[in-house]
């Protein structure tokens, strides 16, 4: 299994996942054309992507759509609440129960806290998590998050930057509320919950531009966890490099 994050923050989102030679992308918050660019950067042509994952409607998830199914069509999979959102036709798509069985691996979901009739997260082969856009992780999915080997997971703001900031404040509330974000405090909170001895990479996501530094993520996640393997920032315009597990 190998996964890159394409692009992570307010502007847009788009992640590539690998496992046993199926290619997919979980959301397409930015453009094709920057898609595809990405992507020839690690050697897959956009053709050869079989399936996307949508965690929500917000544009910054989705807003490639359309251009994605003119151009390539892969499955689309979404929650029903989701799709009832999109304003987007799809034909080739499957709505989301709970768990997706493919090719003798399982894609499990949990239901996430975020201002949209629904958003999920994704567990890939019991391996990899996928969680961003949300206020709070409820306690009923802590075990199954436990001990996987890669987490991709939020780390949207600093408390007190997002305070201090000129943002009006029903939009602080907005993002603070249980609706809204995960903060690098709730970021190393979970972290310290979630990782162990099977953990072998962490990627940092969906940073605020003006609310949070990559320093600040890294720093307040650490003083949550001990952790002296791979951990990294995913930004807004550049890719991660290609992680395996």
């Amino acid at each position: 299994m190998k996964f890159c994050v394409l692009a992570s923050g307010s502007k847009g989102n788009c992640t590539y996942i690998e496992i046993k030679n199926h290619k997919f992308l979980i959301d397409v918050g930015t453009n094709f054309l920057y898609i595809s660019k990405k992507l020839s950067e690690i050697n897959v042509k956009p053709n050869e992507i079989e399936a996307i994952f949508i965690t929500h409607s917000h544009t910054d998830h989705t807003s490639a759509l359309k251009r994605i199914i003119k151009n390539i069509n892969p499955k689309i999979y979404l929650s029903s609440k989701t799709k009832a959102e999109l304003n987007v036709d799809l034909e080739n798509y499957e709505l989301i129960d709970e768990n997706i069985e493919f090719d003798n691996f399982i894609i499990n979901t949990i239901k996430l806290s975020h201002d949209v009739n629904e958003c999920l997260g994704y567990i890939f082969n019991n391996k990899i998590v996928y969680i961003t856009d949300t206020g709070y992780i409820n306690n009923k999915y802590h075990e199954i998050l436990k001990n996987k080997e890669a987490y991709i997971i939020e780390s949207n703001h600093d408390v007190d930057m997002l305070m201090e900031s000129n943002r009006p404040y029903f939009l602080k509330m907005r993002i603070l509320g249980d609706e809204g974000h995960i903060s690098n405090k709730d970021c190393g909170y979970y972290l310290s919950k979630f990782i162990g001895d099977n953990t072998k990479h962490i990627v940092l996501a969906h940073l605020s531009e003006n609310n949070n530094t990559k320093e600040k993520a890294l720093d307040t996640v650490l003083n949550y966890i001990e952790y002296e393997k791979n951990i990294c920032v995913a930004m807004q315009n550049e890719r991660t490099e290609v992680i395996e597990v």
